[in-house]
């Protein structure tokens, strides 16, 4: 039976942007929308998309090397350049950008993120990273990437240096007095920085951002990334393959973050992939369509992206070969956990995983009518899963449609999810308060 409490708790949900979806293959669908990747017409209307169903915000990842440029488009439009133009064609929906604490200064993030946050009217997040691939490296004058430890130290004074930045100017130090001072020198201070990577000086040389501070969000799952977001992180994303799971990282998490002593409620939200119909049997049949145009050397490569090996001669048809274990991993730890996970759980043959992995590299995946969807994100929604949910539709914008016209009003109808917006700002649908 759900509380009081529960029934008015609201879900969250982000549309996480991905080229023409998360599938590997969905580019390669002849009504994919693979022509426009460089038209800002269709970021725009998958954000208005987003902002019809009500949704939270709108999330662009992003990566600092082309990759197999064979195998479909990462990245095409720079995410902030992307995101002033988007925030020109809605009105209330959050806007969410990447962007890496390994290869920006402070004060470079510190000075477009503010400037958006002005042009949005106080919508913007920033998920803070720290990157991880040698060929991102080696675009930013490093010859490898810096050790997983280094990184996070790095990523954490950035944070604090980036937060000092937008501390530098007192929200009322604009005075524009035209006999006297445009703002009062006693209200924007130098901020002093000096640690072990930055020197900065400051103050910004933008006044305070409308919401204070864009809205912090991280996506730790080592140990420093769950360390670096219980101190920091206002919102989490999670990569979460079935409920055990997420509800094993949810518990962790809010313990670390009471333990911190920050008194705020952090949202969690793991990725979620969905394939919605009318039927179950029309949701599976879509599936089957991605799948079968998922590229088979794309694939291994990919997968040898997520588990350092190399996979181009694994056999298809057999078992996937014995993998590391978890502590002996030295990449990213949270999808290579999934990856593990699915193979003790499913045991599948490495052309099975290729398909599990190909729409969101095993996020959890829900496939089925608009109200066998919804009973499955809320039952995560009530038992410690998740606090909402990272859209990664395998196409788009097919896929957004979909969840947003059948999707959204079983929600709404369940009370689970926002008819309206009650603000117009991020920190607002989140329900996080403005810093001091």
């Amino acid at each position: 039976m759900a509380s009081t409490n529960d029934k008015q708790r609201m879900m969250h949900l982000n549309l996480f942007l991905f080229g023409c979806g998360h599938h590997k293959g969905a580019w390669r669908h002849p009504d994919s929308s693979v022509e426009r990747l460089g038209d800002i017409r269709y970021y725009e209307q998958l954000a208005q998309t987003a902002e019809r169903g009500k949704l939270d915000a709108v999330f662009f990842a992003d990566g600092q090397s082309a990759g197999n440029v064979s195998d479909g488009s990462w990245w095409f439009l720079e995410p902030l350049t992307a995101m002033a133009a988007m925030s020109r064609a809605t009105d209330s929906i959050g806007l969410i950008s990447t962007v890496s604490s390994t290869f920006y200064t402070p004060f470079h993030a510190a000075r477009m993120m503010a400037s958006l946050d002005h042009i949005s009217g106080g919508r913007m997040g920033w998920n803070v990273v720290t990157s991880m691939f040698d060929v991102e490296a080696r675009n930013h004058n490093y010859e490898s990437m810096p050790v997983h430890a280094d990184r996070y130290r790095r990523a954490d004074e950035f944070v604090d240096a980036v937060l000092k930045l937008w501390d530098s100017w007192q929200s009322d130090a604009l005075s524009f007095d035209r006999f006297g001072h445009y703002a009062d020198p006693e209200k924007v201070q130098p901020i002093h920085h000096k640690g072990e990577f930055f020197l900065v000086d400051g103050p910004l040389n933008v006044p305070r951002p409308p919401q204070g501070h864009p809205v912090l969000f991280q996506a730790g799952a080592s140990e420093q990334g769950r360390e670096l977001a219980a101190r920091r992180a206002e919102a989490i994303y999670a990569v979460a393959y079935d409920l055990p799971a997420a509800q094993d990282y949810y518990r962790d998490i809010k313990r670390r973050v009471a333990a911190a002593g920050r008194g705020v409620d952090v949202p969690i939200m793991p990725g979620l992939v969905t394939y919605v119909a009318a039927t179950e049997a029309e949701a599976k049949a879509k599936q089957r369509e991605l799948d079968e145009l998922l590229p088979v050397e794309a694939s291994l490569r990919q997968l040898g992206l997520y588990t350092e090996q190399d996979c181009m001669n694994w056999e298809l048809d057999a078992p996937v070969p014995g993998l590391p274990s978890l502590e002996a991993f030295t990449g990213p730890k949270g999808r290579y956990s999934t990856i593990l996970r699915i193979i003790e759980t499913e045991q599948p043959t490495v052309r099975q995983l290729l398909g599990r992995l190909a729409a969101g590299g095993g996020h959890c995946t829900m496939v089925g009518t608009p109200e066998q969807i919804a009973d499955k994100m809320e039952l995560w929604f009530r038992n410690e899963g998740a606090d909402g949910f990272n859209l990664m539709p395998p196409s788009l914008p097919a896929g957004i449609e979909d969840f947003v016209d059948q999707v959204v009003p079983e929600l709404q109808k369940r009370g689970l999810f926002r008819t309206e917006y009650q603000s117009d700002t991020l920190r607002g649908h989140l329900g996080l308060a403005k810093p001091k």
